[in-house]
């Protein structure tokens, strides 16, 4: 069957936990195979992380060419126990697909093939351009030997990319409310205070960073980064643990530490941005705090996709399914459209995120049937019939 809800339910009967395939490429390359598609699986590696198994499908050779875009590894299922239909099980009750991925995002791979194949049928086999799915097992870990890679692979092969979709669960109370056009880009760091070591009873002798530490993050946290743009919410940094590894109370530490992240909009390149932190920094050190920031490899760009003929046609084809005109957002965390937007504008349409990463993640039948009528309207958009 190649209806939305019996691919959903074969790729969600794939335990897919990152980075286990566990069969779900395999769903696809049948599927794809079998309507003409020509299929790659692309494994990669990189020293100290796990191999990755990808997949890439195009059928057609002209312009325009639309990606669907998207991932079949999931998050961990958790306590199984606690799941009132198996987390793998892929069981349909009152209405609803549940199961690990059903939302984030094998429903929406399932809903992006099974229009393609619908499209395919009704146009003789061959689109008037090309289609083709990226696909790939690395979006919920570190995410080095999924999209980025496979998208530079395809990139040697000569293959250009004119558009592209993303089926991330975008939705955030009901199917149509949001399309997501852009990003945040995410930065992380860790901030370093050196002290020196010693006896409570003789802090004389020692220069405790505990104090410090706290003064920096307020400094560092209290000016606003910027007031935001016109596509995006301001940039944020926030604070997310402090450790001075010390067991002892009465000890004075001789360094403390601050982890922290920063979301950061359009206002920044992340080389800006760095600068911008570590004049704060300078300034609130003056010549006694000894501090440093160690900043960590980020991958994470801020990107957006701005209004244009490919949007608008998105926005009419969800509305004529739901009724609804989309707000086109950029909030929320990053995704593998962070690479995809180095190749060709890319939005992000998938499903409605409220219960994914949960128990009983679950999708409703009838959107995976609604968004596989939306992604129909676009192909018919897209392709000008």
């Amino acid at each position: 069957m190649n209806d939305a809800l019996s691919i959903a339910r074969d790729l969600v009967r794939c335990p897919s936990v990152t980075p286990a395939d566990a069969g779900a490429l395999g769903v696809l390359e049948s599927l794809l195979n079998g309507a003409g598609f020509d299929v790659h699986r692309v494994t990669f590696s990189e020293p100290g992380t796990a191999d990755i198994d990808n997949l890439y499908a195009r059928i057609g050779t002209d312009a325009p060419h639309i990606t669907f875009a998207g991932h079949t590894d999931v998050v961990p299922a958790g306590d199984e126990s606690a799941w009132t239909h198996g987390a793998f099980a892929g069981e349909v009750k009152d209405g609803h697909l549940y199961g690990r991925g059903a939302v984030d995002m094998k429903g929406g791979i399932a809903c992006g093939v099974a229009a393609v194949l619908d499209y395919l049928r009704d146009t003789g086999g061959r689109p008037k351009g090309s289609i083709s799915f990226l696909v790939t097992g690395d979006e919920e870990d570190i995410s080095v030997n999924g999209t980025i890679k496979l998208l530079q692979w395809a990139a040697a092969r000569g293959e250009t990319f004119d558009h592209g979709v993303l089926g991330e669960p975008s939705n955030v109370e009901t199917l149509g409310d949001c399309i997501k056009v852009g990003r945040r880009g995410s930065q992380s760091g860790t901030l370093h205070v050196e002290g020196k070591q010693g006896h409570v009873a003789y802090p004389h002798r020692a220069s405790n960073p505990v104090p410090d530490i706290s003064r920096l993050i307020t400094a560092l946290s209290d000016e606003p980064l910027d007031h935001g743009s016109a596509q995006f919410q301001a940039s944020n940094l926030e604070f997310t643990s402090v450790d001075v590894g010390n067991t002892a109370s009465n000890v004075i530490p001789g360094q403390a530490r601050a982890k922290f992240n920063i979301r950061y909009n359009d206002c920044h390149s992340r080389d800006s941005l760095r600068a911008l932190v570590e004049a704060r920094l300078a300034k609130a050190t003056g010549n006694r705090i000894r501090a440093r920031i160690v900043w960590e490899p980020s991958n994470s760009d801020v990107f957006v996709t701005k209004p244009s003929p490919f949007t608008d046609l998105a926005v009419a084809a969800i509305e004529e399914v739901t009724g609804r005109k989309p707000e086109l957002s950029t909030s929320g965390g990053t995704s593998d459209a962070r690479f995809i937007s180095k190749y060709c504008p890319v939005i992000e349409f998938g499903l409605v995120g409220q219960t994914m990463h949960q128990v009983d993640e679950r999708t409703p039948v009838a959107d995976l049937e609604k968004l596989t009528k939306i992604y129909r309207g676009i192909l018919d958009r897209y392709f000008g019939q």
